[in-house]
């Protein structure tokens, strides 16, 4: 069987690990045939997946991994997943963001990605918890000098978590102090339910003070988050004002955000709420 060059790699896997989550499991075969490539590829592909500890491979195919509320995976295991997604999400984001604005980043791999996307944005002020967020300005200004314009950056300090965010009394008391235009959110997991949750009870209070301090929540997620439920919650939909995602949302979860809440969907039409 020829092998699909229509598809990278990664966005392969997205759309095996998706289909492994949509049906509690797949067979090897039943892959080859929907996606047009050889088992040896596939093989390939779910080793992948299991080595990042998102799905698990059994005879004949791969299982979800069944996760605890408290399981938290590190920055790196993160940052392989819905690559295309996060990045389709950063996009649109940093279109939300005004020159001179006083912004706040938390951690996460999306967050991540966005502050690629808002190097050019002059005058912000960026206010993160996030140890990588932080890297990305301050590498930036390393490579082209100080340039006018460049973002001022401010880490909170705090206890770094696997993700490397720093949470804790001292970044807890340092976001208290500030207030900030808009908070760009990272989460765990978000549903209507439990509505926004990590798994870290350190984390879950550093993002309620981020959420206390913004004029503005704007939660950065892709689809997969949708449905999944961490040990704690931090905020509840009615406090977000915008949740940017991927076309990947399925229609039903769509059909429970709250008719206040503004949803951007990377790559579609924003139907109108209002800013």
């Amino acid at each position: 069987m020829s092998e699909n060059q229509n598809l990278l790699a990664e966005q392969r896997r997205a759309l095996i690990l998706d289909e492994v989550r949509r049906r509690g499991g797949v067979r090897v075969n039943e892959l080859t045939r929907k996606l047009g490539v050889s088992d040896m590829t596939i093989r390939r592909d779910l080793d992948a997946l299991a080595r990042q500890g998102v799905l698990e491979k059994v005879h004949g195919g791969a299982v979800p991994v069944a996760e605890a509320s408290t399981h938290e995976p590190g920055f790196e295991a993160k940052s392989g997943l819905e690559l295309s997604a996060k990045e389709d999400i950063a996009r649109a984001a940093a279109e939300l963001v005004a020159p001179g604005a006083a912004i706040a980043l938390s951690g996460g791999t999306t967050t991540y990605a966005l502050a690629h996307r808002l190097l050019d944005v002059p005058d912000l002020t960026v206010v993160t918890n996030s140890v990588r967020v932080a890297d990305v300005f301050h590498a930036a200004q390393r490579t082209s000098g100080q340039r006018a314009g460049a973002a001022t950056v401010v880490l909170t300090g705090g206890v770094r978590t696997p993700s490397d965010s720093l949470v804790g009394p001292v970044a807890d008391q340092a976001i208290a102090t500030l207030h900030f235009d808009v908070l760009f959110l990272g989460v765990h997991g978000i549903s209507a339910e439990a509505g926004l949750s990590t798994p870290n009870l350190a984390e879950a209070e550093t993002n309620r003070r981020l959420v206390q301090s913004a004029r503005r929540v704007v939660v950065v997620a892709d689809h997969t988050k949708w449905g999944t439920v961490g040990l704690s919650s931090f905020a509840t939909l009615e406090q977000v004002d915008t949740l940017v995602t991927d076309a990947g949302l399925p229609a039903e979860a769509r059909a429970e955000i709250p008719e206040h809440l503004r949803l951007v969907v990377a790559g579609e039409s924003d139907e109108g709420a209002d800013d």
